[in-house]
């Protein structure tokens, strides 16, 4: 223990002991000063996207360093957009052999394939022909032909993808995976883990908006995550308090394009091969796994306000708040409880939804 821990453990001790009110204001003071000394902040890009750490904790800034390095031994593994990763590896095999997979890839494409089952298919790993089709992962994006994606929906199928024995294989030629709908939430609770194992009681950490939440702020109090306004970038609806849980926001406002005077957002509805019409700006789901999190809000989009609740209501391990384009922001009965809307200067309505 440091010389400045004991003295503010004496310093507190006589405060209990005498009740002397400049010894408890000093004493508050010295917590106060240890607390932003310890408090380590940290901004990276990885994974395509911005990505912001924040840990309390005397070694923060080492600890930091190790969570970047783990980041970035994921992305080496996962990202489709890294050459020798092992989904780079997979896609260039794909209807040719089974490649060999590293633990962390085999996990996340089994979690992949089961989570894909549970939500009826409404989030695909396969999804990733029709998606560049598109041009959400080229350098320019075009609305592809009825034609084009009667032709790659066939190659869109998670059954198509054989895992076995630590290997994988893409059964057709063209099929290609991208884990870039689950790698994010994987990593941060990857990333928690790692926190937690170094003896961090307090952090924050937002991969790309995947947002993980470990323990509480140093007073005690939950961490804060606003719910952005879908329409405008600059406002918020509400606040969602969270200790040790992950909140996951998916909408169309986030990536897009305009042609014809038509916007084409980038999460497409694997039944069809175009951009999701459900009635939805934005899902986000508040859950104690960031990989599930991470893909429900995907999946629950897709799905729409109404088969998306009877989704919560049948599995229920995770909470929801969903934004949709009549204006109304509704919250699941456990998100209700965690979260403070303040859409009502902007025309948003509100409602809670109880669990049947």
């Amino acid at each position: 223990m440091n010389l400045k821990k004991i003295l503010v453990l004496g310093l507190t001790g006589a405060i209990l002991l005498t009740g002397c009110s400049d010894r408890r204001e000093a004493a508050q003071q010295m917590l106060e000063n240890q607390k932003m000394e310890n408090r380590h902040e940290a901004t990276t890009f990885a994974m395509d996207t911005v990505m912001t750490f924040t840990v309390i904790h005397e070694d923060g800034d080492e600890i930091i360093i190790d969570a970047e390095q783990e980041i970035r031994r994921l992305e080496n593994l996962l990202s489709v957009t890294v050459e020798n990763s092992d989904v780079s590896k997979l896609n260039a095999a794909a209807g040719n052999e089974a490649i060999e997979m590293h633990v962390d890839t085999q996990v996340l494409l089994q979690k992949g394939k089961e989570l894909g089952e549970k939500t009826g298919n409404a989030f695909d790993i396969a999804i990733s022909p029709v998606v560049k089709a598109w041009g959400f992962t080229e350098a320019e994006h075009s609305v592809p032909s009825q034609e084009k994606l009667d032709t790659l929906l066939p190659l869109t199928d998670p059954d198509d993808i054989l895992l076995d024995s630590g290997k994988a294989y893409l059964q057709k030629e063209g099929m290609a995976v991208d884990l870039g709908g689950i790698a994010k939430g994987y990593a941060s609770d990857k990333v928690a883990e790692l926190l937690k194992e170094k003896g961090v009681a307090s952090a924050i950490v937002s991969l790309g908006g995947n947002v993980y939440g470990v323990g509480t702020k140093p007073d005690g109090e939950k961490w804060e995550v606003a719910l952005a306004n879908p329409l405008d970038a600059n406002d918020y609806c509400g606040l969602i308090s969270i200790e040790n849980q992950a909140v996951v926001t998916s909408g169309g406002y986030q990536r897009y394009f305009e042609e014809n005077g038509k916007k084409y957002h980038h999460i497409i509805d694997p039944a069809t091969g175009y951009p999701a019409e459900s009635g939805l700006l934005s899902v986000t789901i508040i859950s104690d796994s960031g990989t599930e999190a991470d893909v429900l809000s995907t999946a629950l989009y897709v799905m729409g306000l109404e088969k998306a609740l009877a989704f919560w209501q049948e599995h229920g391990d995770f909470e929801a708040i969903f934004v949709t384009e009549a204006g109304e922001v509704i919250a699941t009965e456990g998100a209700d409880a965690c979260f403070e809307f303040e859409g009502r200067d902007n025309d948003f309505t509100y409602r809670m939804v109880e669990r049947g």
